[in-house]
């Protein structure tokens, strides 16, 4: 039988350390931790992102982690621990899964955007792309 998205999240679940808004924004801007924004690009030019955060697009994450890929994000290579976040935080714990199995110390923002907004912590504009 087939695994659907809700076993597959209780699996990721069960293997990634998750982490909640307030935690985070007290380490906004260490240097040891790089917030990763899975979301699609229009999300983050009609919400925003948190400050300093980099954007890896989800359709994009295994080719920018592994190194020996032409697409290889330099970022991915650093020895820092990265926390994934989406709009509500199922995305990005299925996407901190699948970093730890690429070998990052990953976590997974829970809650999201959408809590981290909500809770009041700080978000940054995107430019919204011309054409």
């Amino acid at each position: 039988m087939a695994k659907g998205y809700k076993d597959m999240m209780a699996e990721a679940d069960a293997i990634v350390q998750s982490v909640t808004a307030p935690e985070m924004a007290a380490q906004l801007g260490a240097g040891d931790v790089v917030m990763v924004d899975i979301r699609d690009p229009r999300e983050l030019e009609r919400e925003g992102m948190i400050p300093g955060a980099f954007h890896a697009p989800r359709g994009m994450l295994e080719f920018w982690i592994d190194s020996e890929s032409p697409y290889h994000k330099p970022t991915f290579a650093e020895a820092k621990t990265f926390v994934f976040y989406c709009a509500s935080g199922w995305r990005s714990l299925l996407a901190a899964r699948l970093a730890q199995e690429m070998g990052l110390e990953a976590r997974s923002l829970r809650g999201g955007f959408s809590e981290w907004k909500q809770e009041g912590h700080p978000v940054a504009q995107k430019a919204k792309r011309e054409g």
